[in-house]
């Protein structure tokens, strides 16, 4: 049997490789390993997510292979989704985030690994999905009444619409009963700061570490 390094490395290699079938190979041999999701999620799948992320910005790599490092991805996470959720189950749940892509962004490679990593890490998410309008963001915070409400712009054109949610959560009286968290390429700390989100996500395992130590508050 491969070592927990090996794994680990396979799975990543799946991502940098776009190779679907390789990624559930990784997953399925890290059940059989015992060896924790989080941790392959973590150090395999998402490691070669951030390598293709910077070698698209780079000029390298281009749409169509993030594209398909993101599908590889979906094919590993799908296989680990059951030990997940069994997991999951045996614990208390942390709470509820809504989370989406800004509208006018269709990328969601960030996101999606935001909330995966989240839902591992014990919250129920509900995903909304890639170019979200900001009404929906404020409908569905109305609905699910969630604790954390959290968005992803990817461009400096887009980001913009986060200050939006800022807003029409104050105008729709119930900015002070959910948490917002903001992250994306653009987003900085002092972005948070100047819009009045209350978490700032630099990277998926930030944003949970982030999003438990505020709602323990």
């Amino acid at each position: 049997m491969a070592s927990k390094e090996e794994i680990i490395a396979k799975a990543k290699a799946s991502i940098t490789e776009f190779d679907e079938d390789m990624a559930a190979e990784a997953a399925n041999e890290s059940l059989a390993a015992k060896i924790d999701p989080v941790e392959i999620i973590e150090h395999g799948y998402t490691a070669g997510m951030l390598e293709v992320g910077e070698q698209f910005e780079q000029g390298t790599l281009f749409l169509p292979h993030v594209l398909a490092a993101a599908e590889a991805m979906k094919a590993g996470v799908a296989v680990l989704t059951p030990e997940m959720e069994r997991r999951k189950s045996k614990t208390a749940k942390l709470g509820t985030v809504v989370i989406g892509t800004i509208e006018g962004d269709i990328h969601s490679i960030g996101k999606d690994i935001v909330a995966s990593m989240l839902n591992i890490a014990g919250f129920e998410v509900v995903d909304l999905g890639r170019d979200v309008a900001v009404k929906t963001f404020v409908e569905k915070t109305k609905e699910l009444k969630p604790d954390v409400v959290a968005s992803s712009a990817l461009m400096t054109t887009t980001m913009i619409n986060q200050i939006q949610i800022e807003e029409q959560l104050k105008e729709a009286g119930i900015r002070d009963k959910v948490k917002t968290m903001v992250g994306g390429a653009p987003c900085t700390q002092d972005w948070a700061d100047k819009i009045g989100a209350d978490i700032y996500g630099e990277s998926a395992t930030d944003a949970v570490t982030k999003v438990k130590a505020t709602l323990k508050r």
